[in-house]
């Protein structure tokens, strides 16, 4: 995720240069890009078991909002209708990314508040540009994330070079394959999209909820149409001072300790997971395993990097750790495999719809802003990082990597201060590792008028309507009155909810006859003695509620998520 954001930028057109360009306040005298009229949409069936009155919908938007008269491109939309007398208009959702699918998100939501609140808004899902069922959707190098990936930790210049080339690679041909789109993937062309959409709705104003990117999509939606928000909730607010590079490098400190947190948790659990009671030591079995992943990938798939594929989407949601934690301990203690294959293929393993959100993603960030031209420059910061928080540095450095090649000149990012908008609600857990806490409190400082919620020693990446009552209280409120909790002068916070309890061990299958881990059958995987009880020495290396038969609320929010890598 560039060094810190820009400043403040003058109002006119967005120009395909290397600087974003606020688009004015369009006047009633000359109407402007965001005034012309948009045929209205038209809405179909298309519900499912799940969500049986979701409609769709599909909506032509210039690929230049410059020129409106220009090229069309096709954004995909879903509704969940409203049915109350008492109607508060459109609520837009967005689940994050950037690069992640909206169109689940609005029966998500319109399903998990309460009836009575749902049924005042059109929740309205939709894919952004790029994404999903959005034409064109865009997809730069099929299979780029296939087994097995070079390490993701450089040992030497070779290691180096290796993924260098890759990252080279993936920018070369988005650049070959897309070069007349990728100078509109960008945050300010969607949110320009977004009040397109408020246009089709024949809207004067819409509500956004937004999580993860989408809070800064939000942000930025919110700066370029102030008078166009009637209420806006971010969940798991984006840093807007570091977008993206020193954003990124927030995650590498935050992900680590929330991988720490989560060996804690498996110590703690020792009479299920048999790794020991010491979480310096269930640590270092866990890198252990990944030195044999390294060395011989489990199953032929599961190599270095694909292990920390699997294990990063504990650092969003802890309701993984029982299922993470079963795979680490049959590996580890049980010489069993197969846990481990099964949780890759369930949160590692990527796919089509992967390599579409990975393009977008790429896309999106490169061209929002700036990167450090020099590779040097990443090398460094990447070791200095590396050296306090091994888990995620130089995996993230690689997901960004393209980046320093890309193939269309980055813009600048808009100051999001905002004195102009009404009441708005951001909430934050004060351990997500996505998006850490001190960028909600920086945003809740820049935009007047804004509460903070905050779920005390919570570390889960999306925050409502994912099990906690009290956060969902805060929500339900103001998408109900528009009221918000005001707290203290000063305070960081405006309001403070206890967290949910850490979930419940999943107990480990004990395979029966043993069956020969990774290592062979030679070696004791992951370094674990004979009572299962792991050496405390290590070998330096470089979103269903698993555990239960019901997935909880944060399990399906999780799933839906487009989380940021």
């Amino acid at each position: 995720m560039n060094p810190r954001a820009g400043k403040l930028i003058a109002a006119g057109a967005l120009v395909a240069g290397t600087v974003a360009v606020l688009p004015g306040p369009a006047s009633a005298a000359e109407p402007g890009p965001s005034t012309r009229p948009v045929a209205p949409l038209t809405w179909t069936d298309c519900g499912t078991k799940t969500y049986p009155t979701l409609q769709c919908a599909t909506l032509r938007v210039p690929l230049n909002h410059d020129d409106p008269a220009g090229r069309k491109i096709s954004l995909a939309l879903t509704r969940v209708a409203h049915t109350a007398a008492t109607y508060q208009g459109p609520l837009l959702v967005n689940p994050g990314g950037p690069g992640g699918s909206g169109l689940g998100l609005a029966g998500y939501v319109a399903a998990s508040l309460p009836a009575k609140v749902a049924a005042q808004y059109d929740v309205i899902g939709f894919d952004p540009r790029g994404v999903g069922k959005s034409e064109p959707a865009l997809d730069c190098l099929p299979g780029y994330f296939d087994p097995v990936r070079p390490d993701s930790v450089p040992h030497g210049a070779k290691g180096e070079k290796v993924n260098l080339q890759r990252a080279r690679t993936f920018a070369k041909a988005c650049g070959d394959k897309y070069a007349d789109l990728l100078p509109y993937i960008d945050t300010i062309s969607t949110a320009r999209d977004m009040d397109a959409v408020r246009r089709a709705l024949g809207v004067p104003r819409i509500n956004y909820l937004g999580y993860s990117y989408g809070t800064y999509l939000g942000s930025v939606y919110a700066r370029l149409y102030p008078e166009r928000v009637r209420r806006l909730v971010l969940d798991s607010v984006v840093d807007p001072r570091g977008v993206w590079y020193d954003d990124n490098i927030g995650q590498n400190y935050a992900f680590d300790a929330r991988h720490k947190a989560f060996m804690a948790w498996v110590a703690r659990n020792d009479a299920t997971y048999r790794l020991g009671t010491d979480p310096d030591a269930v640590e270092a079995a866990w890198y252990r395993m990944r030195d044999e992943a390294l060395a011989r990938p489990v199953g032929g798939k599961v190599g270095a990097g694909e292990l920390e594929d699997t294990f990063l989407p504990g650092g969003y949601y802890n309701g993984y750790w029982p299922e993470l934690a079963a795979a680490f301990s049959a590996y580890a203690v049980d010489h069993d495999s197969a846990p481990l294959l099964k949780a890759y293929e369930a949160h590692g393993a990527a796919d089509a719809a992967t390599d579409n959100g990975y393009s977008v993603y790429t896309s999106v960030q490169c061209r929002d802003a700036r990167w450090p031209a020099r590779w040097s420059v990443w090398r460094k910061d990447a070791w200095d990082v590396y050296a306090k928080a091994r888990f995620y540095t130089w995996n993230n450095t690689w997901y960004n990597a393209p980046c320093a090649f890309w193939p269309v000149p980055s813009l600048t990012p808009p100051d999001v201060t905002n004195d102009q908008l009404p009441p708005t609600l951001f909430l934050e857990a004060t351990n997500d590792a996505a998006t850490p806490f001190e960028g909600a409190v920086a945003l809740h400082r820049m935009v007047r008028r804004s509460s903070l919620v905050v779920e005390q020693g919570g570390g889960n990446h999306g925050v409502t309507l994912a099990g906690n009552t009290c956060m969902d209280q805060y929500l339900i409120a103001y998408l109900t009155t528009g009221e918000v909790p005001r707290g203290a002068e000063g305070a960081e916070a405006d309001a403070v909810c206890e967290t949910l309890p850490d979930p419940v061990p999943k107990p480990v299958k004990t395979p029966a006859p043993a069956k020969q881990g990774a290592a062979g059958a030679e070696s004791s995987p992951a370094g674990a003695s004979q009572t299962g009880s792991p050496s405390a020495e290590s070998s330096p290396a470089g979103p269903s509620q698993a555990g239960s038969s019901q997935a909880a609320p944060g399990a399906t929010l999780h799933g839906l998520l487009g989380h940021e890598r």
